[in-house]
């Protein structure tokens, strides 16, 4: 295990009916607020309203950036942006998923960062500026965003997918309120239970040794999101399933499983290739590819890994590693189709005509040809993507 730091400050206000202690929250950091959300769904659900009422009741000026996408852009950030040095807004208010906390922190950035937003985004993680303070109300349990300084935000204008961040964007405080996720649809929460696996498996899945605690906790993690995604799938508003699900994409992506364990992410950096190209739903994409990359990246060195993740996540009961770690595989791409995922890439409406371009930019925007688990060039990029075309079977 390698030296690291752990200073996660976010105030998590987890549970039922927590709202009531926003307007404490917001006068912290000022009265008047940026609300930032997406398509509606949080009026539909009535959460818009209560919201409202908080704000309302406490007197805040309120000021609202609507729309942001499922994929959040840089053109939305802008805008968010602007409102915010032309109102001098005090504090950001993100209610929504992962896409919309993610284009809410880069707007709290952009508007203390002197020059366009896609430049921020192209720093990466070398940004030092300030922000604006977040606060987050989730409604999607998927990214962990509610409690990580991380961000990633698209431009299609230049076909880029690109992941961002500092210790300024780290969210001030996020209601998590597994009710708010009650209404979410089958596809999405299947969607959003592969992102938090993919998560944890880019994080178990790395070259350092000795990580026997972090290991652990991404397995434990990975069998509570097997378990409770089925029954929420099938009772959408079983409190205990969502509130599981909720604090496992919490706890996937706040530093807990990944700090200690330095090395770049394998689908990650290909899956945002697919969005940036094809704008698909994120946990999709990776849902297709890791079961892929898996077959790509097993070999004689790496099986004892693999064939651990089989064992204890899966309770593989087969003892020679080879064989074990590819019923292993079999069994996560099996899970992923049995919640309804597609898992191919032309059911989600790509053929392979741009996969030459993709490999290239998927390895020039990260590091996965030198520090990743198994090294990817863009020939094996393009090998994973063509593995996606067709339907697999691992055993």
């Amino acid at each position: 295990m390698e030296n690291f730091d752990f200073h996660v400050t976010t105030d998590i206000r987890f549970g039922k009916d927590r709202l009531t202690e926003l307007p404490e929250v917001l006068n912290q950091f000022g009265k008047k607020v940026l609300i930032v959300y997406g398509g509606g769904s949080i009026k539909k659900i009535g959460l818009y309203d209560k919201v409202m009422e908080q704000l309302k009741a406490n007197s805040n000026e309120v000021f609202e950036l609507a729309g942001v996408e499922p994929n959040p852009r840089v053109e939305t950030v802008r805008l968010g942006a602007e409102i915010c040095r032309k109102e001098k807004v005090d504090v950001v208010l993100a209610v929504g998923g992962g896409s919309t906390i993610d284009c809410a922190k880069v707007v709290a950035a952009a508007t203390k960062f002197d020059g366009d937003a896609w430049d921020l985004v192209l720093q990466r993680r070398k940004y030092t500026g300030g922000a604006l303070p977040l606060v987050t109300i989730l409604t999607l349990a998927a990214t962990g965003s509610e409690m990580n300084s991380g961000a990633v935000i698209s431009n299609l204008a230049t076909h880029q997918k690109l992941g961002t961040g500092s210790k300024a964007m780290l969210p001030k405080v996020s209601f998590l309120d597994p009710q708010n996720t009650f209404s979410v649809n089958q596809y999405q929460t299947a969607a959003g239970s592969a992102d938090i696996m993919s998560h944890l498996i880019e994080n178990y899945f790395k070259r350092t040794e000795g990580t026997d605690v972090q290991d652990s906790v991404s397995e434990g993690l990975m069998r509570s999101v097997i378990k409770n995604c089925p029954i929420a799938l099938k009772y959408p508003e079983d409190y205990d399933a969502r509130a599981n699900l909720m604090w496992a994409s919490t706890l996937a992506l706040n530093g807990l499983t990944g700090n200690g364990k330095p090395g770049a992410w394998s689908c990650h950096p290909m899956e945002h290739e697919l969005s940036a190209f094809y704008d698909i739903t994120h946990g999709v994409g990776l849902a297709i590819l890791t079961p892929r990359w898996m077959e790509y990246a097993l070999n004689d060195e790496t099986v004892s890994k693999f064939a651990s993740f089989a064992w204890n996540v899966w309770d593989v009961e087969e003892r020679v590693p080879m064989m074990a770690a590819r019923m292993g595989i079999q069994k996560l791409y099996d899970y992923f189709k049995a919640c309804g995922i597609p898992m191919t890439l032309p059911e989600v409406g790509i053929e392979e005509e741009k996969f030459d371009e993709m490999a290239k930019q998927a390895v020039a925007h990260s590091t996965i040809k030198t520090d990743a688990f198994v090294p990817l060039d863009e020939a094996a990029v393009k090998a994973i993507y063509t593995a996606c075309l067709t339907e697999s079977s691992f055993d």
